[in-house]
């Protein structure tokens, strides 16, 4: 079995998951990546469901894999569509009010 699927199963991981989802769920995070609100109620694995997103891919860096640090709430498509990437573009702060 490869070692993501070791690590998606494993009991440390299932608590880490779960302990981000309970946190993002209190605070009614949005996604990190698209900025538009979760379905919190959807079923696992549908477009707009939560799922944990490590905001430095594991394969970056390994001892981040269960810091709540590095987890942020995400949909399941968006998280999916950045794949590995180790973050998404974001403009930074304008140099005037537009």
């Amino acid at each position: 079995m490869p070692a993501t699927s070791k690590r998606k199963t494993s009991q440390r991981w299932l608590r880490v998951r779960e302990a981000a989802r309970r946190r993002d769920l209190r605070a009614g995070a949005v996604c990190w990546i698209c900025g538009q609100p979760i379905d919190y109620d959807a079923p696992a694995g549908e477009p707009d469901a939560w799922e944990p997103d490590h905001v430095v891919p594991v394969a970056k860096a390994p001892n981040l894999e269960f810091s709540l640090s590095n987890i942020r709430a995400s949909h399941a498509s968006c998280n999916r569509s950045r794949g590995d990437g180790s973050g998404i573009d974001r403009i930074g702060t304008t140099s005037r009010r537009w």
